[in-house]
């Protein structure tokens, strides 16, 4: 059984603070959602892409400070499909502390672009996974050739089969990983008040309705314009018609 990993980024509007953790749950199997859009480059580089599989719950929205998910994950080669690591096996149950940047830089930018319910694929290069330093403790340098549901960047050698792991080990270079991601529930971290809890949600709510406003207006200027483009399209080929009619009176009267 692995240990808790500290991880990457949740968001529940994109705007969240740096002091909750988040609950994800890693799956192997999500076909029949289909993707439902083109993956996004997150990176501008390249580096970086996600692509959802599944949108947000709006359910799950408003409970999210009191579930508490199980995930798994899937890790397996990309060329033969072979897998080197799964929690199948057992129902493992891991948190992510927002803002600490002990997982790989992919997660960082990625995860906190998803919410509540959400699942998403998740590109990544090597130079935004485990690059050439590797991660500590037990990823060694070019951990990276995996196409994977979720690599684990912490095990614990008394309770993990790491033994499984081990042939792998010099076998997994440089090469790009995929992630496929449901983020299920976040909660405020240890220490937090029900007021903070409250004055957040109050935030993004105010957050949310400030984005919808901004896009209300957006659009109505859009219509505007287009109304106006519209009416002087209309004028000018009156305007034409108006002349073509003239054209023709002279022709009459010669």
């Amino acid at each position: 059984m692995a240990t808790d990993i500290h991880a990457i980024s949740p968001d529940i509007s994109s705007a969240i603070q740096p002091d909750f953790f988040v609950y994800f749950r890693f799956l192997g199997s999500i076909t029949e959602s289909g993707a439902m859009g083109d993956s996004i480059d997150l990176s501008g580089d390249g580096g970086v892409f996600k692509s959802i599989l599944r949108k947000e719950m709006r359910s799950v929205l408003r409970r999210i400070f009191l579930l508490l998910m199980v995930f798994q994950y899937e890790g397996m080669f990309a060329e033969t499909g072979e897998v080197f690591d799964t929690t199948r096996e057992d129902n493992t149950v891991f948190s992510f502390e927002l803002g600490k940047g002990s997982v790989i830089q992919a997660w960082e930018i990625a995860v906190k672009t998803m919410k509540v319910g959400e699942v998403a694929k998740i590109t990544c290069k090597p130079e935004y996974a485990y690059g050439s330093a590797g991660s500590p403790p037990d990823i060694p340098p070019e951990y990276v050739n995996v196409d994977s549901y979720f690599l684990t960047s912490y095990l614990d050698p008394l309770t993990y089969p790491i033994q499984r792991l081990v042939k792998y080990l010099y076998a997994l270079n440089s090469a790009t990983l995929i992630f496929e991601v449901e983020l299920v529930a976040c909660r405020p971290r240890k220490g937090s008040s029900v007021t903070d809890v409250s004055e957040e949600r109050a935030r993004l709510e105010e957050l949310k309705k400030q984005r919808e406003h901004a896009a209300a207006a957006k659009e109505e200027e859009k219509k505007r314009r287009e109304e106006a483009k519209a009416a002087a399209a209309a004028r000018m080929q009156a305007k034409l018609e108006s002349k073509k009619g003239q054209g023709k009176g002279k022709g009459k009267g010669k």
